[in-house]
């Protein structure tokens, strides 16, 4: 099951700008041992717009590999290109993934015949569940209710991770696809809510810094517990914040540096975040307890 707490991974590179084999496979092992449900490889948490496609094949494949099956992996196929998803798609068909997610084509706004088309292309690309990914501030376009509902017909698209932050799509969603299509927020300070609402999981940004906390309050919220899920976010909650206040992934790299987890490498555009930045996502650090 493609549910639960998953982590939108960051990609570690070494000061020669390479991708770091030896620090990914520290954080997929501290995952496993802290709980997280699945590992969502090269999204774009994990920087895949800078990644050329033979590295963002390598890096699916080391964490499957290093995974060996103690964790689901989902791996990022998206791109504005549609061909360019279905090339990703079809190379890293055999890696043993357990899913893909297909963020909406950025920049290009295409059109809702467009959408569709370029869905069902990657979706037909290869037999393995498709989760498509919704982020319309990122993005520029809206997958919509009625969209995701004609998509949802497709056999392998299987759910959507919505990170509009409208928790009310949860309800929206499943009257419209049932109860069967995986709903997963990608949305940090709303996925308490969202889960409470009757959604399936989260793909989290956050979940790379505090997996443990986000895996308990991602259980607590599924069984309907209310006040223990709000308990556990409530400390994260300007961390949540904070972990956006530059383009994503740059704070919560700084974040995972900060507590010597990684080095502070990311490739161009992507820079340090500004020092303003970096004071405020220290202090979410401190108000949540990683940071002493």
């Amino acid at each position: 099951m493609l549910t639960g707490s998953m982590v939108a991974l960051v990609t570690p590179f070494t000061k020669q700008g390479n991708v770091d084999y030896t620090l990914l496979a520290e954080l997929i092992e501290m995952h496993i041992k802290q709980g997280t449900d699945a590992i969502v490889a090269v999204g774009t948490t994990g920087e895949s717009p800078t990644l050329s496609h033979d590295e963002h094949v390598d890096v699916v494949r080391a964490t499957v590999e290093i995974a060996n099956g103690r964790i689901q992996v989902i791996a990022g196929n998206g791109s504005n290109a549609t061909a360019e998803s279905v090339q990703l798609t079809e190379r890293m068909a055999n890696l043993g993934v357990d899913a893909f997610l297909n963020v909406t084509p950025y920049y290009n706004k295409p059109s809702r015949a467009g959408l569709l088309a370029h869905y069902r292309a990657a979706a037909e690309a290869a037999d393995i569940p498709q989760i498509l990914y919704n982020v319309p501030g990122r993005t520029c376009c809206d997958l919509s209710t009625e969209m995701v509902a004609e998509l949802a017909k497709i056999p392998n698209v299987v759910g959507i991770k919505e990170a509009t932050g409208d928790v009310s799509r949860v309800k929206a969603l499943k009257d419209a696809c049932g109860d069967e299509f995986i709903l997963l927020s990608g949305d940090d300070p709303t996925a308490c809510e969202f889960l409470l609402q009757g959604g399936d999981g989260v793909i989290s940004v956050t979940a790379n810094l505090a997996p443990k906390t986000i895996k308990a309050l991602v259980d607590s919220a599924r069984r309907g517990e209310r006040n223990q899920a709000e308990a556990l976010d409530a400390p994260l909650r300007e961390l949540h914040d904070k972990l956006f206040i530059e383009a994503n992934p740059i704070p919560v790299k700084w974040a995972m540096a900060r507590l010597g987890w990684i080095n502070e490498f990311y490739r161009l555009p992507l820079t340090s975040p500004e020092l303003e930045s970096q004071k405020a996502i220290e202090a979410a650090l401190h108000n949540a307890g990683l940071l002493k």
